[in-house]
């Protein structure tokens, strides 16, 4: 028979180990999927409407295909007395795959393909389904939405701010739902035209990230 402490022991495991997971995923996770919806190009705008605004920036971004960058991230953690600095290359291609391949300080990666997770650290590879993850498949889903120009299922998660013009924007996304404030409580997105220049992602638990993105040719 299997004593009741056994279980609970186990099961507690289980709950830590997945709130790890979550605890680093999802800002990386939110990062990709903000990146789903602003890819790296240097397209030009084909809209003949001159005003700018968040309709205009949608379909803008929504027309890219592929993109390729290099990134500097910088990252503030409560429990560390200085920022840690990560750099590497950004990769996408249209409608739903993302990889981020990071080369220092040591070598690791990230792919987003459909709903599946690959991450790559230490040698070590892990795939898993964002099905498994509830609390952040429903969000990635609809910001995936916005890549056909779908600006309502953005505001389904975020309540969306955009100021500046065409050439120097920012855009701001508050979150809407209890879940996701508890785990994010800001996004300022930045860019040029539809160049993404920054992603800065501040969480619920004080800890932020701010990238950098330079865009490189296609390979």
């Amino acid at each position: 028979m299997i004593k009741t402490s056994m279980i609970k022991t186990k099961m507690n495991k289980s709950e830590a180990i997945h709130a790890k997971f979550l605890r680093f995923a999802i800002p990386n996770l939110l990062l990709l999927s903000m990146l789903l919806v602003s890819p790296i190009s240097h397209a030009e705008r084909s809209l003949n409407d001159s005003a700018w605004n968040i309709d205009q920036l949608m379909q803008s971004l929504s027309a890219i295909r592929s993109g390729h960058a290099s990134f500097v991230e910088i990252k503030s953690i409560a429990i560390l007395d200085k920022p840690v600095e990560s750099s590497g290359e950004l990769f996408y291609s249209a409608p739903d795959r993302l990889e981020k391949r990071t080369l220092k300080p040591k070598t690791e990666s990230m792919l987003l393909d459909k709903d599946i997770l690959t991450l790559e650290q230490r040698g070590k590879k892990r795939a898993l389904s964002l099905q498994s993850y509830p609390e952040i498949a429903a969000f990635i889903d609809s910001i995936r939405g916005t890549l056909a120009g779908d600006r309502k299922s953005l505001e389904r998660t975020y309540k969306l701010s955009l100021d500046g013009d065409e050439q120097s924007w920012g855009l701001v996304l508050l979150p809407i739902e209890d879940k996701m404030k508890k785990v994010v409580t800001k996004i300022n997105i930045a860019g040029s035209g539809n160049v993404l220049r920054t992603i800065e992602i501040k969480q619920a638990d004080g800890d932020s990230s701010l990238m950098t993105i330079t865009p490189l040719p296609v390979p």
